[in-house]
C-alpha cells in the first residue's frame, strides 16, 4: 500500500511531474534486450582473469609470470611494473574521497599485499579455462605479516602497522610515529558540558556493526578495446563513467580525450560501482595484446575484493530533561576503512544528530585502515551505522523520561532554521511532516499481539549536486531526445523525460532519454550522493528552456514579429497578446517541421554546477516477532515515510523507500563478513552470507512527503539514500519493546539473539 500526502503549498497545477508513465527502459529489461556489464561480445576478444593474495598482510618479495606468459592461449600478462606509481592526490567518489596512490595500489598491489583477495597479477587468455591456468603459473614469494582485523584492535599501539609512513590526519601536535589510524574528524556545535550538565537522565551506550556488502546481483564487468594508434573504447558497469575514464588516463598516462566509456545497464549498485577495480587491468591487457580484453568477476571475487561498507564501533552520550528536551548529545565513531583510508566516517558523524534540533552537539570520527577490502559507498555512506547508534539511545533516553518515543521525537525534531551540527542552518524540511504521519497512521495506531514489538526510527541524508551536462534535440517530426551523462541507477530516465516534457508541454513518450557516452557530452560526476534527478533533472530543464526560446524565436521570424513578443504555453508558441498580432499557436511539432526553412536544427544544452540539493529526512516504523526458541525474527509490518521535494515519478519513489528498507533489514538481522583468525572471509557468497529474500519481508508501505524544495525548479530533493538509514535503529528498538533486550551489536541473527534471550533468563 502507497499513500501520498500532499502540502497545501505543494499544487502547481504540473500536468506529467507527479504521474507513473511506463518506465522507458521496461520493455528492454524484461525483454532480455537491455545490455549489461557483460553482455557485450566483440570479434578477437580475450578473456581477462585475476590472480589474488591467499594472505591478508603480506610482503611481495617476488613476481615470477615467466611459466604463464609461456602457455598456450596467453597473450599478455600485467603486474605492479606495468603501472606507475602515484602521488599521494585526493579525489571526489561520490560523497568520499579517494587517493590515486592508493586506488593504483588497490587495482594492483604494489609492494604489500592488504587483504586476502588483493590483485597481484592479471593475464589476458584466448579462453578463461586457460587464463585461469595461467595464474596457477604465476609464482609469487610472499613474506607474510601480522594482520589486524578489527577496527579497534587496529587503534591499539602495538598494533599490525598496514602503511609504515600514515600519520593521523586531523590531531595537533600531527603525531611523528604512523598509525592505523588515518584521520580524525570532529564537529561541534554548543558546550555538551554544559549541554549534560542541565539533564536529568542520560543514556550512555556502546555499539558495534560489521561490514555489510551492497549486494548488487551483477558482478563486476568491462570490456576495454585499445587501438594501435592509442585509441581507448571501454564498456564497463558503473555509475560513473566519466570518474572511470579520468581514474583510467591517470593509471594509464593516457589523454583523457583518448578514452571513450560507455555505461552500460547496470545490475544494481548501490554506491559500490564508484571505483575501479578490473578497468585499468582490462586496459592495460589490451594495450599489450592489441585485441578486446573481456574481463567480469565471479561472486568470490566480489565478497573478497570490492568494497564493502565500514563496520564501526560506537559511543553514544545523550542527555534530556524530565519534560523531553534533549540537552545534549556526543558520539564517537571509530570506522574500517578496510585496507586504504577513506572511510565514510565524516558523512556519519554528520548525519549522526542530524535528526534534532540541538544546542549542543559533539561528534569525533576516526577513519582506521584494517587488512580488509577497501570500502566503498554503500548508500548513505557512513550514516546508517551512525544512527542506528543514536536512534537506539534516542529511543532508550524516551522510555527513560517517560515519553512516547515519537511524540519525543517530534518534540526535538529539526524543522526549518535548525542549525545543523556540521555546519548549514536547514531550509524548509519535512522531519515533522513524516512523524505527524507516523503519528496519524493506521499502522502506529494498530494494537500489538503479544511477542510482538513495535519501532520507529528516524534518518537523514544531506544529499548533493555537482557537475552535470545534458543536451535536448528536437526531432524533426516534433519528437525529442534527451542525452544524459549520470547513469541510470533508480529511474532517473522516466524522471528526466517527465521533467522535461512538462517544460516543453509534450507527452512524455515523446521523449528519448538516453545515457550518453564520455565523449557524447561534457564532464558529468558520477551517480551518487542522490544527485542524478535533482542535477541532471535542473540541468533538462535548463536545456528545454533553451530550446524553448530557439522555438520561440523561429515563431517570431516566421510571424515576423519580435522575438519578445511570443510566448511559450502548453506545447505551443502563442502571440504574447491581441498587439502582437493575430495567429494561430504553432505547436512544436510544427516548429520543428519548419525548422529546416528558418535557421536548422533545434535544440537546447546545459552545463552546470549544480547547487541547492536539500537534505531528505525519513521515519520508519516496523512491527516484529520473535521466536524466543529459534532466535529468528520474523518482519510483520514496515513502513516508510519519507519527504520527497516533489515525486517526480511517485512508482519510483515508492521503489527508492522499499528497496532501502528492505537492504537494512538484511543489514539488521543477517548480513555480515565472517573472518576467522586466519584472516580469510569465510562466507564469501550468497548461501553464506544472506541478503533478504522476497519471503522474509512483508509488502513494505510507503507514505510520501512533499516538502519542495525552493532551489528546484520542481521542488525535487534526492530520495534514494535516506530510506536505508533507519531500519536498524527502527528494527533494534522493536527487538527491545518485543523481549526487554537492547542490542547493540549488528546484525542481530539467530543465535546472537537466542543467546540473548538465554542470558536474560538467567540461562
Amino acid at each position: 500500500m502507497s499513500q501520498a500526502l500532499k502540502l497545501d503549498d505543494n499544487d502547481q497545477g504540473l500536468k506529467y511531474v507527479g504521474t507513473r508513465p511506463v518506465r522507458p527502459d521496461g520493455v528492454d529489461k524484461v525483454t532480455g534486450r537491455a545490455k549489461f556489464g557483460a553482455d557485450l561480445h566483440l570479434p578477437g576478444m580475450l578473456t581477462g582473469q585475476v590472480l589474488r593474495s591467499p594472505h591478508p598482510h603480506a610482503r611481495i618479495v617476488s613476481i615470477d609470470t615467466s611459466k604463464a606468459e609461456a602457455l598456450a592461449g596467453v597473450k599478455a600478462v600485467v603486474t605492479r611494473d606495468d603501472f606507475q606509481d602515484m602521488e599521494s592526490e585526493f579525489v571526489p567518489a561520490g560523497e568520499m574521497l579517494v587517493n590515486y596512490r592508493d586506488i593504483v595500489r588497490n587495482v594492483l598491489a604494489r609492494e604489500k599485499v592488504l587483504y586476502e583477495g588483493h590483485a597481484v597479477a592479471a593475464v589476458a587468455a584466448t579462453s578463461s579455462s586457460i587464463a585461469r591456468k595461467a595464474l596457477k603459473l604465476i609464482d609469487v614469494e610472499y613474506e607474510v605479516l601480522p594482520h589486524v582485523i578489527d577496527v579497534v584492535a587496529a587503534m591499539a599501539p602495538d598494533a599490525p602497522l598496514l602503511h609504515d609512513d600514515m600519520m593521523t590526519e586531523g590531531v595537533d601536535p600531527k603525531p611523528t610515529a604512523a598509525s592505523n589510524v588515518s584521520k580524525r574528524v570532529e564537529f561541534t556545535l554548543g558546550d555538551v558540558e554544559k549541554g549534560f550538565a542541565e539533564a536529568d537522565v542520560i543514556v550512555e551506550r556502546e555499539f558495534n556493526t560489521k561490514p555489510v556488502h551492497q549486494g548488487y546481483i551483477e558482478t563486476h564487468a568491462c570490456v576495454a578495446s585499445m587501438s594501435e594508434d592509442g585509441q581507448a573504447d571501454l564498456w564497463c558497469t558503473t555509475q560513473g563513467h566519466y570518474v572511470v575514464r579520468t581514474h583510467c588516463a591517470r593509471l594509464l598516462n593516457m589523454d583523457v580525450s583518448k578514452i571513450r566509456v560507455t555505461a552500460s545497464e547496470i545490475g544494481g549498485g548501490f554506491g559500490g560501482k564508484t571505483v575501479v577495480y578490473l578497468e585499468p587491468l582490462a586496459l592495460a591487457l589490451s594495450q599489450k595484446t592489441g585485441h578486446p580484453v573481456k574481463m567480469v568477476m565471479s561472486r568470490d571475487d566480489v565478497f573478497r575484493a570490492t568494497g564493502p561498507t565500514s563496520g564501526a564501533n560506537i559511543w553514544v552520550k545523550m542527555g534530556a530533561t524530565k519534560d523531553g528536551r534533549i540537552t545534549a548529545a556526543e558520539a564517537v565513531l571509530k570506522y574500517q576503512a578496510g585496507a586504504f583510508q577513506g572511510s565514510p566516517v565524516q558523512p556519519g558523524c554528520m548525519c549522526a544528530f542530524a535528526p534534532y534540533d540541538l544546542e549542543h552537539v559533539k561528534t569525533v570520527g576516526y577513519d582506521v585502515v584494517t587488512n580488509r577490502p577497501k570500502v566503498a559507498a554503500y548508500r548513505a555512506p557512513g550514516a546508517p551505522i551512525s544512527e542506528y547508534a543514536t536512534e537506539s539511545v534516542v529511543d532508550e533516553l524516551a522510555k527513560k523520561i517517560g515519553k512516547d518515543p515519537l511524540d519525543f521525537r517530534l518534540q526535538n525534531a529539526a524543522k526549518e532554521g535548525t542549525h545543523a551540527a556540521y555546519g548549514p542552518k536547514f531550509g524548509p524540511i519535512g522531519l515533522v511532516e513524516t512523524l505527524e504521519q507516523a503519528k496519524a497512521h493506521e499502522h502506529y495506531n494498530t494494537p500489538l499481539k503479544p511477542g510482538q514489538g513495535r519501532g520507529l526510527a528516524s534518518g537523514f541524508w544531506f544529499n548533493i549536486g555537482g557537475e552535470t551536462c545534458v543536451t535536448l534535440n528536437i526531432n524533426e517530426d516534433g519528437s525529442a531526445t534527451l542525452m544524459a551523462g549520470t547513469p541510470d541507477i533508480g529511474g532517473s530516465r522516466a524522471s528526466l523525460a517527465l521533467m522535461t516534457a512538462e517544460r516543453l508541454g509534450i507527452e512524455p513518450q515523446k521523449i528519448r532519454p538516453l545515457i550518453a557516452d564520455t565523449s557524447s557530452l561534457g564532464y558529468n560526476f558520477l551517480t551518487g550522493g542522490s544527485r542524478a534527478t535533482f542535477s541532471s533533472g535542473m540541468a533538462a530543464v535548463q536545456a528545454a528552456d533553451e530550446a524553448i526560446k530557439e522555438m520561440c524565436s523561429r515563431a517570431a521570424k516566421i510571424w515576423e514579429i519580435p522575438e519578445d513578443a511570443v510566448i511559450w504555453e502548453d506545447g505551443h508558441a502563442k502571440p504574447a497578446g491581441d498587439n502582437a498580432g493575430k495567429f494561430d499557436p504553432l505547436s512544436l511539432a510544427d516548429i520543428a517541421d519548419m525548422a529546416g526553412k528558418t535557421g536548422g536544427p533545434i535544440g537546447g544544452a546545459a552545463r552546470i554546477n549544480a547547487k541547492g540539493a536539500a537534505p531528505s529526512f525519513g521515519t520508519h516504523m516496523v512491527d516484529l516477532e520473535v521466536d524466543e526458541e529459534t532466535g529468528r525474527v520474523t518482519i510483520l509490518r514496515y513502513t516508510v515515510l519519507q519527504d520527497a521535494g516533489r515525486a517526480v515519478h511517485p512508482s519510483y519513489v515508492e521503489g527508492q523507500f522499499q528497496g532501502g528498507a528492505v537492504q537494512g533489514i538484511g543489514w539488521a538481522l543477517n548480513e555480515e563478513y565472517i573472518y576467522g583468525d586466519d584472516g580469510r572471509m569465510q562466507n564469501p557468497g550468497f548461501l553464506d552470507y544472506r541478503i533478504p529474500v522476497a519471503s522474509d519481508v512483508p509488502m513494505i508501505d510507503t507514505v510520501i512527503v512533499e516538502v519542495p524544495n525552493p532551489r528546484h525548479p520542481y521542488g525535487v530533493r534526492g530520495v534514494g539514500e535516506t530510506p536505508i538509514v533507519p531500519p536498524m535503529a527502527a528494527i533494534a528498538n522493536a527487538m527491545e519493546n518485543a523481549t526487554g533486550i537492547r542490542f547493540t551489536e549488528l546484525p542481530m541473527s539467530p543465535p546472537k539473539v537466542l543467546k540473548a534471550i538465554e542470558e536474560r533468563d538467567g540461562g
